[in-house]
């Protein structure tokens, strides 16, 4: 057999021939250091596109940076993370840093192999979305590299957090709810193998928040949870057992859109419609709420600016910033067609 030849890597040596000057110069052009005159660099970088030329990621890590972020995920399937790379990824528009996304998994094991992974890569910083790991685990990544946790609450002078004003969300939904007339209001929440402190977790806080405004307005003996997980299953399942109880509920506050999703599920195999016999409400306002078929009532936390936030403070870390940042978004509640009155009960205002 026949191998085909391949074609010769071009290198900073032909790069330099090319645009007739210095290795030094090329050099300093693609690390953007002081001292090149806007002439020689335009010269450079046409000789860098015609010839295609593109530093090796060891090369650049030697001379210091990489010129990617590393983003840790728990997984791919949730429509909001999506939303978060796509305000990630604008933000590094014009930059000449690149993402590299990888599963963290389910368990802290597998998350300290992904974020080893991108450490043995040299990123230049991570980006940590919802991680399981202790607070102490975070801090030692933060001290080795530029560092940002979303959807964690904790504070650390180590690394920057962004987060979502997770008590007032829930605290919308649940104020929307029960100004439609609803009393037996039911929560599904979500269950993890976090090392985190309770208080610091979203979905511990978006709980205790429907706890709070259910007793504010005296309805402390109709609250009802189902621990499960914030996917399609999860919902499913805890709105099966939410249903199962006597008298029926008749509005679901799912803790995010995916649980949301597998409660719809539940209740059109229960027999029931949305919202003539229970209304449904989900967080995070992916787009997936807004499709005409599902028109699920949901919390905005503008994923797109969670994203982009980040990745501009992990650019801050990387040009030196050391100060400690924390940005939370202010949530706000789209009203579609899955929450509605219950039978005989007039509506007020929200």
């Amino acid at each position: 057999m026949v191998t085909p030849n391949r074609r010769r890597r071009v290198t900073i040596a032909d790069v330099a021939s090319h645009a007739q000057v210095s290795i030094t110069a090329v050099s300093k052009v693609i690390r953007n250091a002081y001292g090149v005159s806007p002439a020689m660099k335009d010269r450079v970088k046409t000789a860098i596109q015609e010839l295609g030329y593109r530093p090796q990621a060891a090369a650049r890590a030697m001379r210091g940076r990489t010129f990617t972020i590393g983003v840790v995920l728990p997984h791919i399937r949730n429509p909001f993370f999506a939303d978060i790379l796509d305000g990630l990824t604008e933000q590094l528009e014009g930059t000449d840093y690149q993402a590299i996304m990888i599963q963290g998994g389910v368990t802290r094991q597998a998350e300290k192999r992904a974020v080893d992974a991108l450490m043995d890569r040299q990123v230049d910083g991570i980006l940590m979305v919802g991680p399981l790991a202790a607070k102490t685990r975070l801090e030692e990544v933060g001290h080795d590299m530029p560092t940002v946790v979303l959807g964690r609450h904790e504070r650390s002078a180590v690394y920057d957090s962004v987060v979502d004003d997770d008590d007032a969300g829930s605290e919308l939904v649940v104020k929307h709810l029960i100004s439609l007339g609803h009393r037996r209001i039911v929560h599904i929440t979500h269950q993890d193998n976090s090392s985190a402190r309770p208080a610091d977790l979203l979905h511990i806080i978006r709980a205790e928040a429907y706890k709070r405004v259910m007793h504010e307005h005296g309805l402390q003996d109709e609250t009802a949870i189902a621990k499960a997980y914030y996917n399609e299953e999860g919902g499913y399942q805890g709105a099966r057992e939410l249903l199962s109880r006597s008298p029926r509920p008749t509005a679901i506050f799912a803790g995010a859109d995916q649980a949301a999703f597998g409660a719809l599920a539940a209740v059109h195999e229960a027999g029931l419609s949305v919202p003539a016999d229970i209304s449904v409400a989900g967080y995070d306002n992916t787009k997936l709420a807004d499709l005409p078929n599902i028109s699920l009532t949901s919390v905005d936390q503008d994923g797109a600016v969670m994203g982009s936030t980040a990745a501009r403070l992990l650019l801050e870390r990387v040009e030196g910033r050391t100060s400690a940042v924390r940005f939370s978004v202010n949530p706000r509640l789209v009203i579609r067609r899955s929450t509605a009155p219950p039978d005989g009960s007039p509506r007020t205002a929200t």
